[in-house]
């Protein structure tokens, strides 16, 4: 591709000297060389044809291969393999991916213009060497011709700067487009009679989007409006110059062919370059957003101490211990958690309660690794969990979280996801199934197990307590899991199925913790449903209040047996005003 640019730039040049030559010698009688000369010019010509249809072919090939392909793939890998959730959070974070996201095809094309504006720039320098040998004055235009590549760049930085800040309205009025049209939300919005109001707040989000973008392009074009009336002067200057030489004598005719077509050429080659050079400072709003992500990507990759990881232990021996463990999401300056000391012993189910906000999420965030303590440690068997392995960690990990996953698969993939090695298994996956209470959610499916899931894909749509059981028994596909998760895994399910299932889950994580002296973790807001627990922690306010199982808790007459009492009574004041 070198190659071919660089002979584009010297028969545009070529073209430029053969024609000086045929009409030098024409009027000089040389009429040989005069034909000679017109046949090279044709020549040299169709040689430029070729060649930028060729380049412009060969473009488009790269763009599409490396851009589409590789590097689209590059950066759905690189933000899907980060190591924990905390960049989903982060607002920075989230403005470059809305900047970058569907735009792998720009990204390669903006490297690809980057060598276009270098060999135009070439091509500029090749036209004023030759203006050159028609008269020194002819290269003042150089100081014209930069006006509006100068000016242009000028402008292209302030449309980066409105597109990267307008990128937070621009996901809102997203999200807000989504709420009017998905069905998910389409029957909550019409029985509020919401539809009017969010499509109002849409329309406004979008609205301010479009101010802050129309004002930068007006902003650039004004700044582009400047650049071209300095160069149009100039080019209008080097006429003048070039016709007054030639009336004076001191130009052959063939010179002044050479200035009239050099300059015309410059011209283009000026209006190429520039917008090459448009182009590429358009994509500076997302080459800086995309190095921003790879650079976050290295350093969040990076081991703090730059130690290698230490190998996950096969068993649990001793337990996790959660040391002086404080987290403040970032962006805030409260704790979710504060000081949180206990230990959590091998084998052990433990639940975790608590008001909403008091932490319990949070909590099983960090022991899922998806956030680092700020302060504290966690430890597994002595080894602090931030050494360990993260793929290690969460390969012998597995979760049924409250916000779990749709995924809009067949049937038996959605499930066996849980475990990839045996996505494939139909005996592991029945089991997981039955496990999760679901036999006769697949019994009721078209095609059972086989059945493609999601209306969208023309697949059958599963209820809010379908998906539930889905994720749960996706949750006990892996059969040697070091922790086990449940964070309010029933919340969609009834009372009944969801006493049924915890029963279910309490058994086979006993059954793990003898094999792998596994710590289970249950967080619930409904406390009758973890009375089993070994070991049950009170959070509040992000704070560890209470620690003991449930009979010493109650004994202890403190928060837990205040909130378990409460419960309780409401049941019992429901059950009791039944007919």
């Amino acid at each position: 591709m070198f190659a071919l640019s660089t002979l584009l730039v010297v028969s545009v040049a070529t073209l430029a000297l053969i024609l000086k030559t045929v009409v030098d010698a024409a009027q000089s009688g040389r009429t040989g060389v005069a034909l000679m000369a017109a046949a090279g010019a044709a020549a040299a010509y169709a040689v430029m044809a070729v060649l930028r249809e060729v380049t412009d072919s060969l473009a488009i090939l790269a763009v599409e291969r490396v851009g589409l392909t590789d590097l689209h793939e590059r950066i759905h890998r690189d933000i899907a393999t980060l190591e924990g959730t905390e960049h989903l959070e982060r607002t920075d974070f989230l403005d470059r991916v809305t900047v970058v996201r569907g735009s792998a095809w720009g990204l390669m094309a903006a490297m690809w213009t980057t060598l276009a504006v270098v060999f135009a720039v070439l091509q500029l320098g090749v036209s004023l060497v030759l203006l050159g040998s028609v008269s020194p004055w002819m290269l003042l235009l150089t100081g014209f011709a930069a006006a509006p590549l100068w000016c242009d760049q000028r402008g292209q930085r302030a449309v980066a700067a409105a597109e990267t800040g307008t990128a937070e309205q621009f996901r809102l009025q997203r999200h807000l487009f989504d709420l009017c049209v998905a069905a998910d939300h389409g029957k909550e919005t019409r029985v509020l009679g919401a539809g009017p109001e969010l499509a109002r707040r849409q329309a406004a989000a979008w609205q301010e989007v479009l101010r802050g973008r129309a004002r930068a392009q007006a902003v650039a074009t004004g700044w582009r409006m400047c650049g071209w009336t300095l160069f149009t002067a100039g080019f209008v200057a080097a006429l003048v110059l070039v016709v007054r030489l030639r009336t004076e004598g001191r130009t052959t005719p063939g010179d002044l062919v050479l200035a009239v077509t050099v300059t015309t050429t410059l011209r283009q080659s000026l209006q190429l370059t520039v917008s090459h050079a448009a182009q590429a400072f358009e994509a500076r709003k997302l080459v800086e957003p995309y190095l921003w992500l790879r650079d976050y990507v290295a350093r969040h990759r990076r081991e703090p101490d730059g130690l290698p990881p230490v190998p996950v232990p096969r068993r649990l021996t001793s337990g996790i211990e959660l040391d002086g463990v404080s987290y403040t999401y970032p962006g805030t300056d409260r704790r979710a958690l504060d000081d949180v000391s206990v230990r959590l012993p091998a084998g052990a189910v433990v639940a975790v309660v608590g008001e909403y906000g008091s932490g319990k999420t949070t909590l099983v965030k960090l022991l899922a690794r998806f956030h680092r303590p700020t302060e504290g440690a966690i430890r597994v068997d002595g080894i602090d969990l931030g050494r360990l392995s993260a793929d290690e960690w969460r390969g012998r990990s597995s979760a049924a979280f409250q916000d779990f996953g749709r995924f809009r698969t067949r049937f038996f993939e959605t499930v066996g996801i849980g475990d990839l090695p045996y996505v494939e298994d139909r005996r592991r996956i029945g089991e997981a199934v039955r496990a999760a209470e679901a036999q006769q959610l697949v019994a009721r499916l078209p095609q059972g197990l086989e059945t493609q899931l999601g209306r969208m894909l023309n697949g059958a749509e599963l209820s809010e307590g379908q998906w539930q059981k889905a994720a749960l028994a996706r949750a006990v596909m892996r059969r040697e899991p070091l922790m086990f998760v449940l964070d309010e895994p029933t919340a969609s399910l009834d009372a009944p199925s969801e006493e049924e299932i915890f029963q279910r889950h309490i058994a086979h994580a006993r059954a793990t913790a003898r094999r792998t002296g596994a710590v289970t973790v249950i967080v619930s807001h409904r406390f009758s449903t973890v009375s089993e627990a070994d070991l049950t922690l009170v959070m509040d306010k992000g704070r560890l209040v209470e620690c003991g199982s449930h009979d010493e808790l109650l004994a202890a007459d403190g928060r837990y047996a205040e909130l378990y009492n409460l419960q309780a009574t409401a049941y019992t004041a429901a059950d009791d005003s039944r007919p």
